[in-house]
This record gives structure tokens, C-alpha cells and sequence, in this order.
């Protein structure tokens, strides 16, 4: 009997020895059939804005103590504060802010493209998250090229996101919606090109969850939804919508844009489906906790960019359409040319009455695009309008459409013939993008479009009231 009770106990303490030893190498699944819990928290669109973030990280770092925690961005980071894109090292501080707050992952939108190769390259290789987008291909330009999918595996939960960036950029080529000249050494394909290879992802790589993480825009992924329903859930960006809904039972979410929201989708996982799932759009503007240590890094920055400068006044509130209106007519007399052209999309912001900051027109105009002089014809511009397809602010004479045909007048009201001459200034992303119409070798300024606005209302006091102008013109 004494034998039989010492055996016992050498066994015993033989197990506890072998068990303890192991212990952190030998993995412990959870079982398939036992429930698993995530939280993803994921915004997208933030365009340079950093105010927010020190919520941000005071709202995951708080969800953390509770649960598994993935953090993710649906592109579009750079492109839209100047305190970001006026940096010494352009992007800088968005992706340092983005590392410190604990981002687990992004896809590439198209305003990543907006610095050009060589920062970009510099960007991601500062990143210490990871970048997906299965439709672009880096070529030859030394840009880190970003995974086409990513399995991110935290306490046995396993989470796949395939990356897709849009390419509707320019009309006869496959680029996204960035400037031409900025991406002419990388290939980009559309996302229906690539989406099927990874419709058995999720099983070959055996993940618990599958996400496409998007900059194409909520009606395309409205699409994806129901003609490519590999996916468990869709998260996006790009077109700057508020989205929570589900297509062919799949749900999709975008949270707005400029960092106003900040999206956490909670999900319960059992046998590699979703068991249940529970939304919660977070308002910034009206969350009141932060983490002080990255406020006070963003206030740093904020600070140091030097950008309350006092350069104009306004004398009342302008939407962006009369921004536009605005800002052709002060090119027009900044190049001193007799006709000057804004794309719509290249106003990003509206104007406050009172005092018009440096760092306003660099809001309004982030994009660093260079400024350039063509000499056209009247019938060259008719063909650039109608064949563009597109509208455009304008400042000097008149632009309408009678018909099929596209009138031009002087500041005079008197109509210019098709082979009268005029100088042209505009920013070289539009010719860049409709180079079929703009053919001949440019006058290039030494400033960008930005640069020119801030000078001219530096040495020009006159108040600022363009909202009785109208000069808007698509030919339809």
C-alpha cells in the first residue's frame, strides 16, 4: 500500500514538474466550438487631421483592459492639414502619431500618393503597421511594397484583411484619384481584376474572420457585397459616408471623415461565423477623455508648424463653391492671365468670416500642386470643356453653353472667336489628368497654387466677398 501511495506521488509531482516547464510553449487553442471575442476599431479618411487621436488612444487603451483589441484604417491619411503636410518630412507626423496610438493595420488610399514616390517610400518604412492593397504594384520605385492581404492573429483570433484602392483617377488610364505624374513608375489594377483569387482566403489561410479593408467607396462596396460575398464584413473609405448597414448579409461600415468619428464594431465568433455583432459610431467632437501624453505630442506639432499667421480677411462665411470662385480669381491676378480654371475637387474646405489664417489656404488647397501657364485657343478650351466631362470654377469674361456649343466673352461681354489666344493658369494636376488637351510644353511658376494664393493676399489688403460670383461651368 505504502508503494502504491509513493508511486502515486512521484507521478504526480512528475506531471506538475513537466507541466510547469512547458508552460508558454505549448499553445493552448481555444476550442472551434467555443466563442471568441474581438473588438475592431477602424476609421478612415482622417486627411492630416491629428486633434483626435489623443480620444482615440484613450478609448482603445481603455477597451484593451476588457478584450481583444485590432485597430485599423481605411486610407487616406495624408492630405488636408498643413500641420501634416507642411511638414519638414512631409506625412511625418501623422504616421507617428498613428504608431503611438497602436494602429494594427491600413490600406492605401488614393492621397497616399499625394507627396510622391520618395516620401511615401519614407512613410511606410516609419509605419510600424501594417499596409494592404492587393491591386497596386510598386515596380521599381524602392516603395515598400504592401502586403496584398494580411492575417493578423491575436489571443487565437485570427482576423484576414484584403486591401483594394480605387483607380478611377484618370479617364484612359488605371491610377487612383491622385496626381498623374506622382504615380507614373507604379501599376495599379482594377479591383475586379484581382478580388476573385482570394475568394477561398479565408479557408486557406484558415482565419476565424475575413475583412475587405477598402478605399473604393461605399457604392462599390455595396457592390463587392453582393457580387463578391466572400466576406465576413466590409470596412471602408473614401467616400466620407457614415455606413452602417448589411448587403447580402454582409455587413459594411465607413465612419465619415477628418477624424470627426471614430467606429468600434464588437464581435462574438463561434465556429469561424459571426454570432453576433453590435455597432457604435463614437462622436469625438462630443468625447470629453484623452490620453495626455499624445495630446500634448499634438499639441507640439500644432505649435511648432507656424501656421496662425494672419494674411487676409474675409468679410463673411464662403461655401466651398464660392471658394472656388475665390480662389480662380485671385490665380487669374496672382499669374496675371486672362483665364484661370480650379478642378471642384481641389477645394477641400469652406472659409470663415474675420481674419483668413496661412494655415486656411493651405487647408483649402493641400494638394502641393505646382502652378503652370498654357497659351490655348478658344477652340482648344471648348474641346478641353466638353471633352473633360467635368466642371470647373473659373475666373475671367464669361463661360455658358447654348446648345451644343460653348460661348466665351470678355470681361467686355464680347464674344471671343475659336481662334483667339488665351493665357491659361490653373494647377498641373489638370492637365496632368486631361494631358490630351494639353499638349504644349507649359510656363512653369516657381510656387505652387497655395504659395501663389498666400502671397497675393499678403500684399494685396483688400477684403475678401466673393459670394455674389457665380462663375461655375460643365458642359452638359
Amino acid at each position: 500500500m505504502k508503494l502504491l501511495r509513493l508511486y502515486l506521488v512521484i507521478n504526480f509531482i512528475l506531471f506538475f514538474f513537466l507541466s510547469c516547464s512547458n508552460k508558454g510553449n505549448i499553445p493552448v487553442s481555444t476550442p472551434q466550438n467555443k466563442s471568441k471575442e474581438i473588438t475592431i476599431f477602424h476609421i478612415n479618411d482622417q486627411h492630416g487631421k491629428l486633434d483626435n487621436f489623443s480620444k482615440i488612444k484613450y478609448i482603445i487603451d481603455k477597451e484593451k483592459e476588457q478584450t481583444t483589441v485590432i485597430v485599423v484604417c481605411a486610407g487616406d491619411i495624408f492630405s488636408g492639414n498643413p500641420v501634416v503636410d507642411n511638414y519638414e518630412e512631409k506625412g511625418f507626423p501623422m504616421i507617428a502619431i498613428m504608431n503611438k496610438v497602436g494602429f494594427d493595420i491600413s490600406t492605401i488610399g488614393n492621397h497616399e500618393f499625394d507627396y510622391g514616390e520618395t516620401i511615401l517610400k519614407d512613410r511606410i518604412l516609419q509605419s510600424q503597421f501594417d499596409w494592404v492593397c492587393a491591386n497596386v504594384d510598386m515596380n521599381t520605385t524602392g516603395i515598400p511594397e504592401p502586403n496584398e492581404y494580411k492575417t493578423i492573429t491575436k489571443n487565437d483570433v485570427k482576423v484576414t484583411f484584403l486591401g483594394l484602392v480605387e483607380t478611377n483617377g484618370k479617364k484612359d488610364a488605371i491610377i487612383p484619384s491622385t496626381h498623374p505624374w506622382r504615380v507614373q513608375n507604379l501599376i495599379f489594377q482594377k479591383y475586379t481584376s484581382v478580388i476573385n483569387k482570394y475568394s477561398q482566403l479565408k479557408e486557406t489561410v484558415d482565419a476565424d474572420l475575413y475583412i475587405a479593408l477598402t478605399h473604393l467607396g461605399v457604392s462599390t462596396d455595396t457592390y463587392i457585397a453582393n457580387n463578391y460575398p466572400y466576406f465576413d464584413l466590409i470596412i471602408g473609405g473614401h467616400s466620407h459616408s457614415i455606413t452602417n448597414t448589411i448587403v447580402n448579409n454582409t455587413p459594411i461600415f465607413q465612419a465619415g471623415s477628418n477624424l470627426n468619428y471614430l467606429g468600434k464594431i464588437k464581435i462574438i465568433l463561434k465556429d469561424k461565423k459571426i454570432e453576433s455583432l453590435t455597432y457604435n459610431l463614437i462622436d469625438l467632437s462630443t468625447y470629453t477623455n484623452f490620453d495626455s501624453t499624445l495630446k500634448s505630442l499634438i499639441d507640439t506639432y500644432n505649435e511648432d508648424a507656424n501656421l496662425d499667421e494672419v494674411i487676409g480677411y474675409a468679410e463673411t462665411n464662403h461655401t466651398r463653391s464660392q471658394v472656388g470662385y475665390f480662389y480662380t480669381d485671385i490665380l487669374r491676378n496672382k499669374m496675371n492671365v486672362g483665364l484661370t480654371f480650379q478642378n471642384t475637387g481641389g477645394i477641400r474646405a469652406s472659409l470663415n468670416e474675420g481674419d483668413i489664417l496661412k494655415r486656411e489656404i493651405y487647408t483649402i488647397d493641400p494638394f502641393n500642386n505646382g502652378s503652370v501657364i498654357y497659351t490655348m485657343t478658344v477652340s482648344e478650351i471648348k474641346n478641353f470643356l466638353k471633352g473633360s466631362g467635368t466642371g470647373f470654377y473659373y475666373s475671367g469674361g464669361t463661360i455658358e453653353q447654348q446648345g451644343n456649343d460653348i460661348v466665351i466673352k470678355n470681361d467686355n461681354q464680347e464674344i471671343l472667336s475659336d481662334n483667339f489666344s488665351l493665357t491659361i493658369g490653373l494647377n498641373d494636376y489638370i492637365p496632368a489628368v486631361y494631358d490630351s488637351y494639353f499638349t504644349q510644353t507649359p510656363l512653369y511658376k516657381t510656387y505652387t497654387t497655395a504659395e501663389g494664393i498666400i502671397d497675393y493676399l499678403k500684399n494685396n489688403t483688400s477684403p475678401i466677398n466673393y459670394t455674389s460670383y457665380n462663375n461655375y461651368f460643365k458642359f452638359e
